[in-house]
This record gives structure tokens, sequence and C-alpha cells, in this order.
């Protein structure tokens, strides 16, 4: 049986995590961070930093791309000591979410990603599976059904 993964799912993998770190709640995210318990060694390749980005949209998902507005994110990179190096990127100023996000990241490269998951990330994968369910509950209790009824040739 072949074990290993592809390029194209590893980059799959890698996107999933990190929209999940960025869109985190920063308490909770820094309390799973806590519960797991291992603070790797770590370089600074770019300490946190916030700046702006612009956000772009297009009309109806594939109309031409206009410019939304600006937000404001916070990135950082770290190296590992064995080398492997991780990214964070998140929304707003929140210079200890951003290094959280890059050793997870890091470390989501390395031989404790399968403890990683276990602690960290499937739980705010549940976390997040919950309020969507949430949401949509409460969006189809508003739900109104309208229907047409045909009198007659009028």
């Amino acid at each position: 049986m072949n074990t290993t993964i592809s390029a194209e799912d590893r980059t799959r993998d890698r996107k999933a995590w990190m929209g999940l770190l960025a869109s985190a709640d920063d308490a909770r995210l820094a309390e799973l961070w806590r519960a797991f318990d291992h603070e790797p060694a770590f370089d600074w390749l770019r300490a946190p930093e916030a700046g702006g980005v612009m956000v772009r949209g297009r009309m109806g998902g594939s109309g031409a791309p206009f410019n939304l507005g600006e937000m404001t994110v916070t990135r950082c990179a770290l190296s590992l000591a064995d080398g492997t190096v991780g990214h964070g990127y998140v929304q707003g100023r929140s210079k200890a979410k951003a290094e959280m996000a890059a050793k997870i990241d890091a470390l989501m490269q390395t031989d404790a990603a399968e403890a990683l998951r276990a602690t960290v990330l499937t739980p705010l994968e549940q976390e997040r599976a919950s309020a969507k369910d949430a949401r949509a509950s409460k969006a189809a209790a508003t739900k109104v059904d309208f229907f047409t009824m045909v009198r007659g040739e009028d």
C-alpha cells in the first residue's frame, strides 16, 4: 500500500488548517494550544507584524473584480529547530494568535501532527461545524415559503 501523500493533497490539507486557525477565536485557540503543552524551539524568520491588505470581490462570484476595502492582518514566519517553516496570517492585530498559528503550521508538518490535530484542530473543526449547523437551523426557522395560487385565466 502506498502511504505517500501527493503535493496537491498536502497543499489542500495545509490550506484547510491555515483557514481554520485564521478564523478561530483567539481565546479558544490559546486554550487549545496550552492543552497541547508542547512549546517548540524556533527562530523568527519574520516577527509578527500588523499591516493592511486590500480585499477584492466579484459581483456574482464571476463578474469583474472590484476593491471592497482594506482589512488589517497580522503575519509572521518562523523556523523550527529542525528547519521546518511555519507561517501565520490572521485577521486583526493579534500578534499572539499569529504566532500560535505559525507554530501550529510548522508542527503540522512534523511528527507531532497527529497529536496536534487531535488536541487543537479537531476541536476547532467540530466547534466550527456546530456553529454552522446552529446558524443554518436559525435561518431555516425563519424561512418563508412563497407560493402562487392560480385563480383562473386573468
